[in-house]
């Protein structure tokens, strides 16, 4: 591990060190990451002695002017080119029942590794000149990060119990890293789950949020709701599990199903929020399921519930409640549309509503339609894919030609008001929609001619003058 220790960072921190007569480890996520030939930009240091006193020497000795300093927590932060390290003294901490706040004393480097997570995060290497890059590895971390392993360096249950927050991350790191749980540490996740309701809203969107954004987001969701987590963290996608069979008729999985469409997502985007709308796109279908005898199971106006349950999931969670909510609501909304359109004929008209009603956002509405399709029949979802291919065509031929995404009508409410002297009322909004849907439906071009006269001669026949 020499080799991945000639980042000027470890040569000054083991020379300040040395010199004060401390004994200096980088420890945690780099080590892992380091075995696994996967780069890292944050190092965690960990001193037996003061990590804050140590951060400014070195800090001063890299000529690095600004250090963040913690003293609550007995850490310091200082950034170097690109890279972060934060520095930490050896300390040993106990928890109470109803807190993930921990009463934290000095400790040896051990106690220190103890109180980490993982033992594929208690990991430390030696920066001190006698034994430099040395492993330090009390509780077998290197066996199971060959062995893919999640593990906690002590009794699960009083990990999980004590800081709740790690049976999440345990599930990151594992759908991450595309490693296993270890069947004990499971296990304690599944009788501790109901911890997890101390813990900040914040603190648990930030980590399901790294979990969203992994290669393959599904195997997160499957360990949360195998391990009894998901009913309290988004207990409306785990109402989404389960078929039900009545007089032959039956209907999918719409948990498996959604969680599907999100893998297909992750495989075409890195937006996030985009990624939220695959989680929640059918988010509506419980509350809307009916059964007819001859249809079978129906979700009629399920998007339409998805769109209002959507804002609720979003304020609990403490989700932003600005435009991402908004572009989430709108991609759960209008998420039916474009296969409507295959399903029916593709009308100009149908796709300028489209254009329109979607703005900027269709492209992304396009991939989540695209990833809905989740047929194991391969003939049906090639087929439905051709169409939306040629409903492609068809958006990318109409914006060309007429210019609708986001347009807004070329005669405006205070030109209407001027023009027919009436005051701010809803016939101003009603002959304003009329000349847009004109527009849509493809009576009119979208030019300010066309429009006014259509506008005049709308008026006319509800008995308004033109004034000028």
């Amino acid at each position: 591990m020499i080799d991945k220790l000639q980042h000027k960072v470890f040569k000054v921190i083991s020379k300040v060190a040395s010199e004060k007569n401390q004994s200096v480890y980088v420890i945690g996520g780099f080590v892992r990451d380091a075995y696994l030939n996967i780069e890292s930009k944050d190092i965690d240091i960990v001193v037996l002695g003061s990590g804050t006193a140590l951060a400014r020497e070195v800090a001063d000795a890299l000529k690095v002017k600004t250090v963040a300093i913690y003293e609550n927590y007995g850490t310091a932060m200082l950034k170097y080119g690109d890279t972060e390290v934060e520095f930490v003294g050896a300390r040993k901490e106990s928890y109470r029942t109803n807190s993930r706040n921990p009463i934290v004393e000095d400790g040896s480097l051990e106690d220190d590794q103890l109180r980490r997570d993982f033992t594929i995060n208690a990991l430390a290497l030696s920066l001190n000149p006698e034994d430099y890059g040395s492993l330090v590895d009390p509780f077998e971390g290197m066996h199971d990060l060959e062995n893919q392993t999640i593990r906690t360096p002590t009794n699960p249950d009083i990990t999980f119990s004590d800081d709740p927050l790690r049976m999440l991350r345990a599930i990151r790191f594992a759908t991450r890293l595309n490693f296993d749980i270890a069947q004990e540490t499971f296990d304690a996740i599944t009788r501790n789950a109901s911890r997890i309701e101390i813990i900040s809203k914040e603190r648990i969107i930030d980590e399901l949020n790294k979990m969203i954004l992994t290669r393959k987001p599904s195997t997160a969701f499957v360990l949360l709701d195998r391990s009894g987590l998901l009913p309290y963290i988004l207990p409306e996608f785990s109402y989404l599990k389960g078929t039900e069979t009545k007089e032959g008729k039956s209907h999918k999985d719409n948990f498996y199903h959604s969680i599907e469409v999100l893998d297909n997502v992750a495989k075409k985007s890195d937006n996030l929020f985009l990624r939220w709308a695959a989680i929640l796109h059918d988010i509506g279908k419980p509350a809307s399921k009916r059964y007819h005898p001859v249809s079978g199971y129906t979700f009629h106006g399920h998007e339409v519930i998805g769109h209002r349950m959507t804002q609720t999931i979003f304020n609990r969670l403490k989700l932003p409640l600005d435009a991402r909510l908004k572009y989430v609501q709108k991609l759960v909304e209008l998420h039916l549309r474009p296969i409507a359109l295959v399903e029916e004929s593709v009308t100009d008209s149908a796709i300028r509503r489209l254009l329109f009603e979607a703005g900027d956002d269709i492209d992304d509405l396009m991939i989540l339609c695209e990833a809905d399709i989740t047929s194991k029949n391969e003939a049906k979802k090639n087929k439905y894919l051709s169409n939306l291919e040629q409903v492609r065509f068809k958006l990318k031929e109409i914006e060309e030609k007429d210019a609708v995404r986001n347009f807004q009508p070329p005669v405006s409410g205070e030109e209407i008001i001027e023009l027919f002297q009436l005051k701010p009322s809803r016939i101003v909004g009603d002959l304003k929609n009329a000349v847009k849907d004109a527009i849509l439906d493809g009576v009119i071009k979208n030019n300010y001619e066309e429009a006014k006269e259509f506008l005049i001669k709308t008026a006319k026949s509800l008995g308004l003058e033109n004034n000028k």
